[in-house]
């Protein structure tokens, strides 16, 4: 870290984080399901009103946006505008970490589906809030070291694929007045090594595309399937077949994935349904195979049905979208440099590309401005070299597993410091 312009400012001006220890096992205990986090919103909304509170009031907050999104836009002085993006929601998955801070929260889904769920942070939202917050809290601290725009960015829905889209939708960058920004940056903890930071120019994360598919049968009485058309025949057979498009269809230095999540038709075991749902989820990392495996989902789904004899077309629902995290090579460049200079060897400004997705790119991508989004870790460093040793890294809890439960040091910090390091890259007074 010694070559590293930006050390001195954030030894200086990081605050203590022990009150962000308590906020971050507040904000896991009490994780709200996509389109529904109106109690984050409050709490982040508090958090920035008394930062604002101890520093003569700096920061202009503006929510809610896009249902329960807010951002507040700290100005200081001439100089680029740069986003920088945490993302606040959970997912409806039963927590079984066994974490004295463990959320045993339920809600109901009212956005969705009126079901109540149980409901986690099982994806590390609850750290991209507070490393956000307390980023900003050092940005307020060191404020002679930087000059420019910086626009703090809590989405909601992420999980679902919308929420950067509902902002957008809302007007955030006309009705809100939100300033365009020159670039947008973001960052994800990621069952890698805590402490460590990694980064990636070009494809990063994968596109993903959703649907949900209807086949239609004609149903009847088990004994009698000479009188039916089988649509579950027709779905299975069209689950084997899309298995084909990455064996056959992709090459084998393309990173693809078909997944069928769910095969759903008829409720007892001796009637033909009239109908069979799949959900199908295709993740790509290349506009070019993108369309080739949503062309080949179509073909291939249309054809079983005309060969099975349905009684009519399947339709095609599309349950979300997200776009290809295609990160922009001359700002990853620089915040590579920032890293390498800050971090040292705990940054790996070469990790392969990650087939989750995310939907922070449009925040730059729907105004023609350049991104970045970066990953840090989130498991213990001695747990984490004996998976290595072992050879047992397929072991360590994933994001949205039920078992997902990054550790608090140095996770914290470091996502705290690479939010920093990443916006004064672009705003520092010693930035090149």
């Amino acid at each position: 870290m010694s070559d590293s312009p930006f050390t001195s400012v954030i030894s200086q001006h990081l605050p203590d984080l022990t009150p962000y220890e308590s906020l971050y096992k507040h904000f896991h205990r009490n994780p709200e399901i996509s389109t529904l986090e109106t109690e984050t919103n409050a709490r982040i909304l508090s958090e920035l009103q008394t930062l604002n509170s101890a520093h003569n009031s700096p920061i202009e907050i503006k929510s809610p946006i896009g249902t329960t999104g807010l951002i507040g836009i700290h100005r200081n002085g001439d100089g680029p505008t740069i986003l920088l993006r945490a993302d606040i929601d959970g997912l409806p998955i039963l927590e079984k970490t066994g974490l004295e801070y463990a959320s045993t929260k339920r809600m109901m889904d009212t956005h969705l589906d009126n079901i109540e769920k149980p409901t986690m942070h099982a994806c590390g939202h609850d750290f991209h809030i507070t490393c956000m917050l307390a980023a900003i809290e050092t940005l307020l601290n060191c404020a002679e070291a930087w000059s420019g725009t910086l626009i703090y960015l809590f989405q909601p829905a992420e999980e679902r694929g919308a929420g950067a889209r509902m902002m957008l939708d809302d007007g955030l960058y006309t009705t809100h007045g939100c300033p365009k920004p020159d670039l947008c940056l973001g960052q994800h903890v990621f069952p890698f090594k805590a402490g460590n930071v990694y980064t990636r120019s070009g494809p990063t994360m994968s596109a993903a595309d959703s649907y949900r598919i209807t086949i239609y049968g004609k149903g009847g009485h088990g004994s009698m399937p000479h009188r039916c058309i089988d649509p579950v025949v027709i779905a299975s057979h069209i689950v084997v077949r899309l298995q084909t498009l990455v064996s056959r269809e992709v090459p084998p230095d393309e990173t693809a994935v078909v997944t069928v999540g769910s095969l759903k038709a008829g409720d007892t075991v001796n009637v033909i349904a009239d109908e069979a749902v799949i959900q199908v989820n295709i993740r790509s990392v290349s506009e070019y195979w993108r369309k080739v495996l949503l062309d080949g989902l179509k073909r291939i789904v249309n054809a079983e049905c005309e060969a099975g004899r349905a009684t009519k077309p399947a339709t095609f629902h599309k349950l979300n979208e997200f776009p290809l995290c295609d990160n922009d090579e001359d700002v990853t460049r620089r915040v590579q440099e920032g890293f390498t200079a800050y971090f040292g060897e705990r940054h790996d400004p070469s990790m392969q590309p990650v087939l989750g997705s995310e939907d922070f790119p449009w925040l730059g991508s729907e105004i023609g401005k350049p991104y970045c989004f970066w990953f840090f870790g989130g498991v213990d460093g001695e747990e984490y070299e004996r998976h290595v040793r072992e050879g047992t890294t397929n072991e360590i809890a994933s994001n949205h597993s039920p078992f997902f439960a990054p550790c608090l040091q140095p996770t914290l910090r470091t996502g705290v410091e690479g939010m920093v390091v990443g916006a004064l890259t672009f705003v520092g007074k010693e930035r090149k």
